[in-house]
């Protein structure tokens, strides 16, 4: 049987309550294709499509939305 499950804190943690006797010997395969994506994959379709920002812009965003010191 093969179970699906993730690591959190260092511990395998499975998606879905299974009866395993404590000292079940498993093994485990990471699945590279399932990693959770990085802030840059998730919204690669918006970056860089606003045109004509000022560029610091990120690093000043306060300044411009809100009118804070610039850094």
């Amino acid at each position: 049987m093969v179970y699906r499950g993730h690591i959190q804190a260092g511990v395998v943690v499975l998606d879905e309550k299974v009866p395993l006797p404590e000292g079940t010997v498993v093994t485990i395969e990471p699945l590279e294709s399932e990693r959770p994506k990085t802030l840059a994959e998730r919204f690669k379709d918006i970056i860089g499509s606003v045109p004509d920002l000022p560029e610091d812009m990120a690093e000043n965003h306060d300044y411009y939305i809100h009118g804070t010191p610039k850094q």
